[in-house]
């Protein structure tokens, strides 16, 4: 029997901010620094041999132009999410769904925040082990301020440095959404968010870039996998669980039988084209710095999204007779996904290549794959997000280059010892296999096990009726379109 489930939002809410009051009374204000050591800290700065803690000895190293680029690149993560992703899986759906699609992108910025202070930060970013971060060290955001983190990013303020990763954790989960739209009930939706991204987002994050992190190449994980901006941290976690969504959900009732065209495609090109140019944000910041390598990845990202867009609708013309606007649109996002993972370590020629095969690669895995299987992945969040994510990451291992960055030549040092280039070739693709394995496993056992969780409290679907109606109404009490 489905039990009652509270207002999930207000829950939540309130279990975080009474975690936060007595976080702080448990843990207490951070103790001013002593006068020696704040001594050691100058000579630290003077002196790069000298002892010191290295988060107090780069205050004095702020680059306003790194802190400058950062904040604009947070913005520009944040726009993806709304109003970029928001218009375009909006304009994806049936009008009758508009508003329940588009609310999931919007209220995540609203839940992820929440919980990306309270315990997510931390989680990620924290010193734990090497598969999750510390609960408790950055808990409510406690000691991340104004003072960089030497580990992370030695020029730009903590706090900015935790925005920007903020805005990667709030857009992940909103592409998830794309599989289950138009049919999962809203509160189900709030309770499997939450508790996908604390089991699933949070201890992968914290693999790839936390300290420690099993995946960390630039911190010596056990595993070295190159992922400059979230190839498996965002897209093969979003993909993997969102095919598993489908799956586990079913289809829509009707489909494939019925027509389930997008009632507004022009909502649709003009979130694509936000995505494009929020992109920059998202690879180019990852430089976390104004420097050439940002650059780079700025480069890299946009022809590789030039050669996708032109891949697909190479594809589409082929097969199909005739080249669809959407179409190009969502070969743009399958190059933006695939170079994702290879943006700062890529030369302009190997991106385009890269592009060019997720175009094509994308376009049959929405047009001929999820035909063959016959799931019901309502706006192809697995197509686009799991196949091209996975495609980047393991061309990333072939085409990752020591002349676009030298760190992959000499920073993972294995036992301390001597360094071990990553740059590509057939080591560095099964580091990358390796870890696109284990984001796999890890995301569809976790989404499966969730699903079935929420499943059996509170229930999945919509009714019969609810989904006939339209989740606008059934859900959320409202229409898009009136009069």
């Amino acid at each position: 029997m489905k039990i009652p489930f509270p207002p999930p939002a207000l829950l939540i809410l309130c279990l975080t901010f009474f975690a936060g009051i007595m976080g702080q009374q448990v843990m207490g204000e951070p103790r001013e620094p002593t006068l020696e050591e704040r001594v050691a800290d100058v000579e630290s700065l003077l002196n790069s041999s000298a002892p010191g803690t290295p988060e107090r000895a780069t205050k004095l190293s702020i680059s306003s132009g790194d802190n400058a680029w950062m904040l604009v690149s947070s913005a520009l993560v944040l726009m993806m999410t709304a109003p970029g992703l928001a218009l375009f899986y909006g304009g994806l759906v049936r009008r009758k769904n508009i508003l329940s699609t588009m609310m999931h992108s919007l209220f995540l910025m609203a839940l992820i925040t929440v919980l990306w202070a309270a315990y997510g930060y931390s989680m990620s970013f924290g010193e734990g082990n090497a598969f999750c971060g510390s609960f408790t060290q950055y808990f409510m955001l406690k000691g991340v301020g104004a003072a960089p983190n030497a580990d992370y990013a030695a020029t730009i303020p903590h706090q900015t440095f935790m925005l920007f990763q903020l805005m990667f954790a709030i857009i992940t989960p909103a592409l998830i959404s794309g599989a289950f739209a138009e049919r999962m009930k809203f509160s189900a939706f709030v309770l499997f968010m939450t508790l996908w991204i604390t089991i699933v987002y949070f201890p992968l994050a914290h693999m790839v870039w936390g300290k420690g992190g099993l995946f960390n190449w630039a911190l010596n994980g056990r595993i070295p996998a190159l992922d400059f901006a979230g190839g498996t941290v965002v897209h093969i976690s979003s993909g993997v669980s969102a095919l598993v969504c489908a799956l586990v959900l079913g289809r829509r009732r009707g489909y494939p039988r019925e027509p389930m065209t997008p009632h507004n495609v022009v909502f649709s090109l003009v979130g694509a084209g936000l995505l494009w140019v929020g992109w920059f944000g998202f690879n180019a910041g990852s430089a976390l710095s104004a420097s050439g390598l940002a650059a780079s990845a700025f480069a890299a990202t946009h022809f590789a999204t030039a050669a996708a867009a032109i891949g697909w609708t190479g594809a589409e013309w082929m097969t199909k007779g005739k080249p669809s606007v959407l179409g190009a649109a969502s070969g743009m996002v399958a190059g933006l996904v695939a170079v994702t993972p290879a943006s700062g370590f890529v030369s302009v020629p190997a991106a385009l290549f890269i592009g060019l095969c997720a175009g094509i690669t994308c376009y049959l895995a929405v047009a001929k794959v999820k035909a063959l299987f016959g799931y019901d992945d309502a706006l192809d969040a697995f197509g686009v997000h799991g196949v091209g994510g996975t495609l980047g990451a393991l061309l990333t291992g072939f085409f990752a280059s020591g002349e676009i960055n030298s760190l992959i030549t000499a920073t993972f040092k294995p036992g301390g010892q001597t360094a071990v280039s990553l740059a590509g070739g057939f080591g560095q693709f099964i580091n990358q296999a390796k870890a696109v394995a284990l984001t796999w496993i890890l995301a569809a056992a976790a989404t499966f096990v969730i699903l079935k969780i929420v499943d059996a409290t509170i229930g999945l679907r919509v009714n019969e009726d609810d989904e006939t109606q339209g989740l606008d109404i059934s859900q959320h009490g409202e229409e898009a379109y009136n009069g």
